[in-house]
């Protein structure tokens, strides 16, 4: 496949990933939503429609990586070749920057509804519901529709949890089809992506949120800093490195992995 076909099938699959996904989280999260705390079966289910949706889109394009790690454990399986690399990651990363801001864009109503109420901020009857951005809290209110924050925090408990959940993804990724003919799955395989994200943020997501997606994370952490948000608080870049660096270790064990085991 060209560059161009890469560039574009990855933009595009990987913004509508990020649209419909980060879209779930804020219809859940955000006040006067409609679906606002429908819990987290529906987070769940709706990022699992958002992968399924996404690698429909650019699956006969760019082959839907859609994800960092995906890509590196291709490269490890040599099914994609390194020089392709950076034009994956890249592309990925502005997708999923687009997606976030496509997320804001819709919901932008209920993001000040939600940014501008007492009772989310913590102030007073009578009093201004204004955060201080020079000292905000680690993690904004708002900052979960964006990217991903760890239940009980401790970077190596919530990296290696990013890690053995990557693994299963990029696994379920790269064995898909394997019969002796080795003969894949095409369309049907992002199905089988889609349920797998399902199963891991029903399994394994709870600890961490399961970003299982270094683009997934980063670049809407990024939109989360720049967005003119009322009071959106902090972005947490203290925690930013765990969903990048675990689900990149993840991938590049998951393509050893099925070169030892499956190749």
């Amino acid at each position: 496949m060209s560059s161009s076909d890469i560039f574009i099938g990855e933009t595009i699959g990987t913004a509508v990933l990020i649209l419909l996904g980060g879209g779930v989280c804020a219809a859940v999260t955000l006040k006067r939503s409609k679906a606002q705390n429908a819990g987290w079966l529906a987070i769940t289910f709706g990022w699992g429609f958002a992968v399924l949706t996404g690698a429909y889109l650019a699956g006969g394009v760019s082959g839907a990586h859609l994800n960092p790690a995906v890509t590196i454990g291709l490269a490890i399986k040599g099914g994609t070749e390194w020089g392709d690399v950076p034009l994956y990651l890249g592309s990925q990363m502005l997708g999923a920057m687009i997606g976030a801001a496509l997320v804001w864009l819709t919901y932008y109503g209920q993001f000040r509804a939600h940014l501008t109420d007492p009772e989310i901020l913590g102030a007073q009857p009578g009093e201004e519901a204004v955060v201080d951005q020079a000292s905000a809290p680690k993690a904004g209110p708002v900052l979960g529709i964006f990217s991903t924050g760890p239940e009980i925090r401790h970077a190596v408990q919530n990296l290696v949890t990013e890690i053995i959940a990557t693994v299963v993804l990029v696994l379920a990724i790269l064995t898909q089809g394997l019969n002796d003919e080795g003969n894949g799955l095409g369309t049907l395989g992002a199905l089988v992506t889609a349920l797998a994200v399902v199963g891991i943020g029903l399994s394994l997501g709870g600890p961490t949120g399961y970003a299982i997606n270094p683009a997934r994370d980063l670049g809407p952490r990024i939109v989360h800093a720049l967005l003119p948000l009322p009071n959106k608080g902090g972005s947490d870049w203290g925690y930013a490195w765990v969903p990048v660096v675990g689900p990149l270790i993840g991938g590049a064990i998951a393509g050893g992995l099925y070169n030892v085991a499956f190749a």
